[in-house]
């Protein structure tokens, strides 16, 4: 009787791994918002996480039902009694407790346990440094993990980079997202143009108001974009603007595929408009020295932006030009939202053919478990 074929093996599964994500709010709830999602996909992935925080008041809207597998932790002093994760992730360079150096420190020295991977995750850039950092080992030279190694991890729009944050089931609920359902829902018409507003305070914001027309439907967040509205348009405010209340983020998502641009600010929301694949300008997160004007620059070249969505960027972030002013909005009709859809589009199925930011981060921890 002849041999049956040979069957090729199957990839071995990863055991299930422990994290502990560190994460300290510093404003805006960016970091919280990041470092939650994370934790939510790993969780999904079958990983168990704990996320340490200083303020987790953000996640009673942002995140009501919670994720199961994800334990959410006050910023703590002490190491519990089960001890420090497989998987220790320090987010956007906060340190990590001294108790818990020193016990990934003896856990390194120990005989019988696999030492922990200590990674620092960093924040999300374009520029040309991010890949060349990427996966880059540390040593510690002082303090209570003296000795030890902590891997740079940089999440980027690039295959050398760690990727962005996407949960294994975004496509599927992009593609079946009733987007009239939702519009209607909240007082809007299929036909209606329809702007969201997330942002800080953008300089050419009245600007982009005065030239959308009075016909434009805006959705505005709530925090610094509801507060910039009350204090520049004319009160009570213009009927086709909707101030909105609080809301989790798989809504806020929604929000983003059911308007026709959408104005973003900081890192998570820049990364859900691009999975949005809709029209969007971005306000990048505002440093004293300008230095988060090369920061735009670098993300606009790899986005291939026409020149009308860089202007639209240079007027909303205040960059001036070679005349020291910045540009005029420029005004986005028909054509000019076509052009910005099919640009956002192809970067959109560009990063769909990479592997998410939680699974390289599995890999990595599985590479150096």
């Amino acid at each position: 009787m002849p041999n049956a074929p040979t069957q090729p093996s199957a990839t071995p599964i990863p055991a299930p791994q422990v994290w502990d994500i560190f994460c300290q709010v510093i404003d805006n709830f960016g970091d919280i918002g990041v470092c939650w999602r994370l934790a939510a996909d790993l969780a999904q992935r079958g990983c168990q996480v704990r996320l340490w925080v200083d303020d987790a008041s953000a996640l009673a809207w942002m995140a009501p039902q919670g994720a199961a597998g994800v334990t959410v932790q006050p910023w703590p002093d002490a190491v519990p009694a089960s001890g420090v994760a497989d998987v220790v992730v320090e987010a956007f360079g906060c340190e990590i407790p001294p108790a818990f150096q020193q016990a990934l420190a003896a856990r390194a020295q120990s005989s019988t346990q696999r030492p922990n991977v200590w990674i620092n995750l960093e924040y999300l850039s374009a520029e040309d440094y991010v890949e060349r950092c990427h996966r880059l080992p540390s040593r510690l030279m002082s303090g209570p993990a003296a000795g030890l190694t902590r891997w740079f991890f940089y999440p980027g729009f690039s295959t050398g980079t760690g990727g962005l944050l996407r949960e294994a089931d975004l496509p599927q609920r992009r593609a079946g997202f009733d987007r009239s359902a939702w519009r209607a829902r909240h007082g809007l018409q299929d036909g209606d143009l329809v702007f969201s507003l997330f942002c800080y305070e953008p300089p050419a914001f009245l600007q982009a108001f005065a030239s959308a027309g009075s016909a434009t439907q805006w959705l505005v967040t709530p925090g610094r974009a509801t507060a910039l509205v009350q204090q520049q348009l004319p009160q009570p405010l213009p009927r086709q603007v909707q101030l909105l209340q609080p809301c989790s983020q798989p809504e806020f998502d929604e929000m983003l595929w059911s308007c026709d641009l959408n104005f973003v600010r900081g890192e998570d929301s820049l990364v859900r408009a691009l999975w949005a694949g809709q029209p969007f300008v971005w306000q990048i997160y505002p440093q004293d020295d300008n230095a988060h004007h090369a920061k735009l620059e670098a993300f606009l070249d790899w986005l291939d932006a026409p020149g009308s969505l860089r202007q639209a960027h240079a007027a909303w972030n205040g960059i001036p030009g070679t005349d020291g002013a910045p540009p005029a909005w420029p005004a986005p009709t028909a054509a000019v939202l076509a052009q910005w859809a099919q640009c956002v589009q192809a970067a959109r199925n560009s990063l769909l053919r990479q592997p998410s930011l939680a699974e390289q981060l599995m890999a990595f921890a599985d590479e150096k478990c």
